[in-house]
C-alpha cells in the first residue's frame, strides 16, 4: 500500500497509510514521545536563555533590540515544517526575546 502525505495538526507533514512501530506497544511510543517532550522543553529553555544573555549584550552594546534579518532566518529554517513550524519558530523567537520583544 502506497503510504499518502497529510498534513493536519497545522500543516505538519503525516503519512497515512500502514503504521511503522517496530512491534512497539503504543504505551512504549507514547512513552518515547513524553521523553521527546521533556528534552524539548529543555533545549526550549536553554535557547531562551540564550538568547535573553544575547539580548542583553546587545543592550549594553548600543545595538538595536531586535535583529529581523536573524529572525528571517530562523523563520526560514522552520519553515521546512509547513506552516505550523512558522508559527513554531515565531513562538520561539517570543519566548527568547523576554521584555525585548513586547511593549
Amino acid at each position: 500500500m502506497a503510504l499518502r502525505e497529510t498534513r493536519p495538526h497545522g500543516g505538519l507533514p503525516t503519512s497515512t497509510g500502514s503504521p511503522e512501530h517496530d512491534g512497539r506497544t503504543i504505551t512504549e511510543m507514547r512513552a518515547e514521545i513524553d521523553e521527546i517532550d521533556s528534552e524539548l522543553v529543555r533545549l526550549i529553555q536553554r535557547r531562551s536563555e540564550i538568547s535573553h544573555a544575547i539580548g542583553a549584550a546587545r543592550a549594553s552594546e548600543g545595538g538595536t533590540r531586535i535583529v529581523y534579518s536573524r529572525e528571517m532566518k530562523i523563520l526560514d529554517r522552520f519553515a521546512v515544517l509547513g506552516p505550523a513550524g512558522t508559527e513554531l519558530g515565531m513562538l520561539l523567537l517570543s519566548l527568547g526575546r523576554g521584555q525585548l520583544g513586547r511593549k
